[in-house]
């Protein structure tokens, strides 16, 4: 088995520098039985690409478990970075698999590598892909909400510029703060450009501040198609404020913060009024 040969040259401890290997061919497709082979014949695990990705980063962006468990039993490094900052983590998240998520987490990944301007966080990756169980993992491993990217703005603006309700929920009863800005742009600006109806419906109950203004001076309603309902609905909000009991739901979150649901669930009170607070009605 023929592995391509690397370069005389370090890249600090990582590893030689090389051309992709039969180590990255097998991980990324999957091939366990051959990845087992090389690795016990001494291929290093941490041999890396001219682009700095490893064998473990091409596990997990295809979404092979298997044999990222093999590359982290070896040695693999978990956190190591490529040349544009994504880290296997941020790979699985993007590849859209719990499996290697879980796997690196318990390896010690780390769940909040620092953003560059070429790569999102691991959190961003999910909400880009749409895994909402990926997402909900990212959360509870402590995943910052408000993490800023200089291309999506923080999660939550990515998960709602992509249509993926579920995911903007997770992160709303989290704790992400619905008002949130990019250039004065907030979630419910992309909700509304997409003419994403349940999108609003849901930023709204969360508090979304249907008023806001973008560095255009647009407000959300001002992006949707002018006959449809996505339109009407932000039409209604602007003329038609929340309940109080509403704003009281909004005020005990907001609060709260990330903690919200935690608290909600310590208080002694009804049931019913502690699914609502939690939005569980």
């Amino acid at each position: 088995m023929e592995v391509t040969a690397a370069r005389r040259s370090f890249l600090c401890d990582i590893g030689f520098w090389a051309d992709r290997t039969a180590l990255h061919e097998a991980a990324s497709h999957g091939r366990t039985l051959q990845l087992k082979e090389l690795i016990e014949s001494g291929s290093s695990v941490n041999t890396v690409t001219v682009d700095n990705i490893t064998p473990l980063h091409e596990a997990c962006i295809q979404a092979r478990p298997n044999c990222a468990r093999l590359l982290l039993e070896a040695g693999a490094q978990v956190d190591v970075r490529t040349i544009h900052g994504s880290t296997p983590l941020c790979n699985a998240c993007a590849g859209g698999s719990l499996e290697c998520a879980k796997l690196l987490l318990c390896y010690g990944a780390n769940v909040n590598p620092s953003l560059t301007a070429l790569t999102a966080s691991p959190l961003h990756e999910a909400c880009i892909r749409g895994n909402v169980e990926v997402v909900k993992l990212m959360i509870a491993s402590g995943a910052q909400l408000e993490a800023y990217d200089v291309h999506f703005g923080p999660p939550l603006h990515i998960a709602s510029a992509k249509g993926h309700v579920d995911c903007v929920k997770e992160l709303l009863i989290a704790g992400a703060k619905v008002n949130s800005v990019k250039f004065h742009e907030t979630a419910l600006h992309h909700a509304a450009r997409g003419d994403m109806l349940d999108m609003i419906e849901l930023l709204v109950m969360f508090g979304a501040d249907v008023y806001a203004s973008d560095n255009l001076g647009r407000k959300p309603v001002d992006y949707a198609t002018s006959v449809s309902p996505a339109h009407t609905c932000l039409t209604f909000y602007e003329n038609h404020p929340l309940s109080l009991q509403q704003l009281c739901r909004i005020s005990v979150r907001m609060v709260l913060g990330t903690k919200a649901s935690k608290v909600i669930g310590q208080l002694d009170i009804p049931p019913r009024i502690c699914s609502y607070l939690n939005y569980c009605d």
